[in-house]
């Protein structure tokens, strides 16, 4: 009797949220008690949950809850990028789309989940401003980090506006920043980093120089030596740095390499976030890459102008493949942040979604457009982007708070 009753309940108010969603009133009388005819309405409206529910935010069962790890404070209304410094700290950039008022900043967020200022972005004197997206720390504990400064203007109508840099931040033992030094420059949207073996890789999403005849959108990721200095990319495939390319298939989502991290074994992981696609890139001894194939891939395939676009896409597994990360067994864990979810891909390149959320504005810790994921602590914390709207986001507008979201590690 009592599941009998959980499940009549459970009913009973996902049929509530649903004739929210769709405009019509909860039939009650006195005291909120459900009118006899309201029963015919509650009924209608659990046989509509797969369209009006789906269609407006509402997402299948998922095997985890997120959950809040902090609030950060008004500077931070665009958290991003993750890192661990050497301290054990989690540090947050936050290039600060969403206000553009507030300077771009890194915070660091101690063991104790006490939020702290590290330092404001310095800007590019050229343009006045700063955009700190994928950073990572070396073993030496100098921080790299992608400034993209077109993520907001564009890159023109020719892809003639490239003014991205990549750039590594000498920081001492005390936390000061020692220097900052220009890796490479005039990149049209440089996004992830990582550090490997003396070198610093970059995704670059957009590179509209490249044409190609069937309009699709190229993408990649350069490699630069840690220590290189003032490289001017041309964004072609003429570049001697570029690393490997890849193609985004989708027409309706034209955003390429994101996401990147290296497995236990040296193959490098890229995301294309428009195909919901894991590439993996295989080198040999002398870092040349021998492959660049596809790991995993999302299972969504509907076009944008389906009528039931919205409701089939907040089913799907990795729809979107933001920031990843790669934990000690290789397994990837990804953001999908068009479905406001997480998924994990094991090493045979399964995927399973992970924790999921319908629009929100995570002070409950729901995944409020998740950016980037990271292992700490025990926990996988994620950034909450909360910026990007359109009908193949569930997310649906920017707003207080700003947070970092976690899902427990079993």
């Amino acid at each position: 009797m009592k599941q009998l009753f959980a499940a009549a309940h459970e009913t009973f108010t996902r049929a509530r949220k649903c004739l929210a969603g769709l405009g019509l009133p909860w039939p009650a009388g006195r005291a909120g008690h459900v009118l006899p005819y309201g029963l015919s309405v509650i009924v209608l409206a659990a046989l509509l949950l797969p369209w009006g529910g789906a269609a407006r935010g509402e997402v299948p069962e998922h095997l985890q809850v997120s959950r809040l790890l902090v609030t950060l404070p008004d500077s931070c209304p665009t958290p991003d990028g993750l890192a661990i410094d050497p301290d054990g700290n989690l540090v947050v950039a936050c290039p600060n789309f969403a206000d553009p008022s507030k300077p771009a900043c890194l915070v660091k967020v101690t063991p104790e989940l006490e939020v702290k200022h590290w330092f404001n972005f310095p800007t590019l004197a050229e343009t006045g401003r700063a955009a700190p997206m994928g950073i990572a720390f070396d073993a030496d504990g100098d921080l790299y980090v992608a400034d993209n400064q077109n993520w907001t203007t564009g890159n023109g109508q020719h892809g003639e506006i490239n003014q991205g840099r990549l750039l590594r931040m000498r920081v001492r033992h005390d936390g000061t920043i020692e220097k900052m030094t220009v890796i490479a420059h005039s990149i049209s949207h440089p996004n992830g980093v990582r550090v490997r073996d003396g070198h610093v890789y970059v995704t670059v999403s957009l590179m509209p120089k490249v044409k190609r005849d069937d309009g699709l959108l190229t993408s990649s990721v350069y490699r630069f030596r840690v220590d290189d200095q003032n490289i001017a990319l041309s964004n072609t495939l003429e570049d001697k740095n570029l690393l490997a390319t890849f193609v985004t298939t989708n027409r309706d989502c034209q955003y390429g390499a994101d996401g990147l991290d290296f497995d236990s074994r040296g193959n490098l992981f890229v995301g294309n976030f428009g195909d919901g696609a894991l590439h993996k890139i295989t080198f040999d001894d002398q870092g040349n890459v021998t492959g660049n194939t596809i790991f995993a891939k999302t299972d969504f395939d509907t076009p944008m102008d389906h009528p039931r676009f919205q409701e089939k896409m907040v089913h799907a597994k990795m729809r979107s493949v933001d920031g990843i990360w790669i934990d000690e067994n290789d397994h990837i864990y990804v953001a999908d942040f068009s479905n406001n979810a997480v998924a994990r891909v094991d090493p045979k390149g399964n995927i399973t979604v992970l924790a999921q959320s319908p629009d929100t504005d995570g002070a409950d810790g729901g995944l409020d457009q998740p950016g980037d994921p990271i292992i700490w602590n025990g926990k996988l914390v994620v950034s909450c982007f909360d910026v990007v709207t359109g009908k193949d986001k569930v997310n649906t507008g920017h707003e207080a708070p700003h947070t970092l979201a976690y899902i427990p590690l079993e």
